[in-house]
């Protein structure tokens, strides 16, 4: 699974890390983060797609969150026996009540000064 993860995170941090840099024409004297391909890459697929270019960066970031809740709920899926058994320790290891409120209650008063 965490091939998986890895093989999803790296292009997303490849996509953002160029979409951030050419947007901002940080470029560092490549053409590639240049904010003049920026605009053509996203004018390009804008015209292929049928759309307006400035709608597309919002599109991606949609898709890149779905895909994300997706990979979670698969490996949530996979760990569900796992996942089931740390809520059940978590409600047999409950601190009783008296307890939890003489530790949050507050300290002994102290004489003023």
């Amino acid at each position: 699974m965490r091939y998986i993860f890895a093989l999803w995170a790296a292009p997303m941090a490849l996509f953002w890390g160029w979409f951030y840099l050419s947007l901002n024409d940080m470029n560092f004297g490549y053409v590639m983060l240049s904010r003049q391909l920026h605009d053509f890459v996203f004018q390009l697929y804008g015209q292929m797609l049928g759309i307006d270019p400035a709608i597309i960066p919002g599109m991606v970031a949609k898709a890149c969150v779905f895909d994300g809740f997706l990979l979670i709920a698969i490996w949530a899926f996979r760990r569900r026996r796992e996942i089931w058994s740390w809520i059940k320790r978590r409600e047999v290891d409950r601190v009783p009540f008296d307890r939890l409120h003489r530790a949050t209650e507050a300290g002994p008063k102290l004489p003023a000064e």
